[in-house]
């Protein structure tokens, strides 16, 4: 019995899927939560992300304050999300079953999909771009390899991705320092500091897109938690997952923010070129394109492994029970991939704008989802779920917990007059003089609302998650 329970901490490729993880499987170290974070930041797209706030008319100095306001309030918030790992032992959007019943819960779980699918997409064009130019061949031949490296990483799952995160947390600091020696080296950066004219549109554009940026993680954080020992400290986690993750996105959208300021309108259209010019040339900009392209590899298997378990959770919520081989595992991967790698062939030429709006538009959706989740494990259960209802859809949660549901849908109903991007911009933009406020209202409205209601209903108190209860 303990020579299999051995085999099981030590197994490379992952067994189990959406299950609970029992106590003698509980494995790893709060420093690996800070390692993953930072190297699933210290990437292209996030370098791309802070270059939007210059590229849409901001300023380095009051964008790059905006930014940071954006990660600590961000970071906060799927910090949060990734404390409930250890004490549930559970994915993360199973935990919604609690807040949407057991058949309720694949609404936001089937946003969340469409999200992963928009991230590994971009993440892929990036990706090929560097790999092209890495190997010599076309962007589109490089997505295609970038593709086949993702499958196989999360084919083997939760102690791979891991690993990945620890070397791309390495790999990422040596290139950003290398990185921002050169940009100190080539542009004048106390010249580009004194130029100060604060916007507030443009200010919070900044913060959006760090918020934005940070609060997509929250409903897969946890997903990466979940096999640490249950007597983690709640605290010491939201700590190492966001402080990685927050240190590790601000180092490369402040990169992002000089490079564009210094480009002169070079930057869009050419980002991972234009990156490594910075850098050099020869050997130098080899190793440069194998590092974006190996600091795509951590956070685009993350983006697969969540869609795998927001699938599986889909499903079991439905039909029960479900085992998933490793055989049914690599075919749901292969898919998932797939359809990403489809998206990003047919849009790798308008990427920039395309990545604007819809990082910003996914705020609608996914931050009523989080006031909801947090409201009701840290203030209305308190850390406390049924663990056998979870997947019952005759016990306490039910099917539909329509409360919940109709809070969630008033949550991203009562942003849209506040929303501006390309693909929508409500009726109040205007009169707040283009400030897109969306994202607080999201946060602010569905919270209060869920614990009026979520207290009014008067919830029997829960037990905590049973130890050693597979949840499927």
């Amino acid at each position: 019995m303990q020579q299999d329970r051995a085999a099981q901490k030590v197994a490379l490729i992952e067994r189990r899927s959406i299950d609970y993880i029992p106590e003698s499987e509980r494995h790893g170290r709060l420093y690996s939560q800070f390692t993953l974070w930072l190297g699933a930041n210290l990437q292209i797209t996030a370098i791309v992300t802070g270059a939007l706030a210059v590229v849409l008319g901001g300023d380095v100095f009051w964008s790059l304050i905006g930014l940071f306001i954006g990660q600590v309030f961000g970071g906060a918030v799927m910090a949060l999300h990734a404390a409930q790992g250890p004490r549930l032992g559970l994915p993360q959007m199973i935990s919604s079953r609690v807040q949407f019943g057991v058949y309720g819960a694949a609404i936001p779980i089937v946003l969340v999909c469409l999200m992963y699918l928009g991230f590994t997409a971009t993440g892929t064009v990036l990706s090929g771009q560097a790999i092209g130019q890495l190997l010599g061949v076309s962007d589109s031949a490089g997505i295609l390899l970038f593709a086949a490296v993702i499958v196989l990483v999360t084919v083997f799952g939760y102690r791979m991705i891991h690993i990945i995160g620890r070397v791309a947390s390495v790999l990422g600091l040596v290139a950003f320092v290398y990185l921002f020696s050169r940009v100190v080296a080539l542009g004048d950066l106390s010249q580009l500091l004194r130029i100060r004219h604060f916007s507030w549109t443009a200010f919070l554009l900044a913060v959006s897109l760090a918020a934005s940026w940070q609060i997509a993680y929250g409903p897969y954080v946890a997903d990466y938690s979940r096999y640490l020992p249950s007597r983690t400290s709640p605290l010491r986690t939201f700590l190492a997952v966001g402080a990685g993750s927050v240190l590790g996105a601000q180092i490369a959208m402040t990169l992002g923010v000089l490079a564009a300021a210094m480009a002169a309108g070079q930057f869009a259209g050419r980002e991972v070129a234009y990156i490594v010019g910075l850098g050099g040339a020869g050997a130098t900009a080899a190793l440069l394109y194998f590092s974006i392209a190996f600091g795509k590899v951590t956070i685009s298997t993350l983006n697969s492994y969540g869609s795998f378990m927001c699938i599986a959770t889909i499903i079991s919520g439905f039909r029960g029970h479900v085992d998933i081989s490793r055989r049914q595992r690599l075919v749901f991967v292969l898919l998932i991939v797939g359809a990403a790698t489809c998206v990003a062939l047919a849009g790798q030429h308008s990427f920039l704008n395309a990545f604007k709006s819809f990082i910003l538009f996914l705020l609608a959706f996914f931050t009523p989802w989080s006031a909801v989740n947090l409201v009701d494990y840290y203030f209305i259960n308190r850390e406390r779920y049924d663990a056998a209802a979870l997947s019952d859809p005759d016990g306490r949660y039910g099917r539909w917990n329509w409360p919940g549901i109709l809070v969630y849908v008033t949550g991203v109903l009562v942003q849209m007059p506040f929303i501006s991007t390309k693909l929508y911009t409500g009726p109040m933009v205007a009169h707040l003089g283009g400030v897109d406020i969306s994202w607080i209202i999201g946060l602010v409205v569905p919270g209060i609302l869920y614990f009026i209601l979520a207290r009014r209903a008067g919830q029997p108190a829960l037990l905590p998650a049973r130890r050693g209860h597979d949840i499927a």
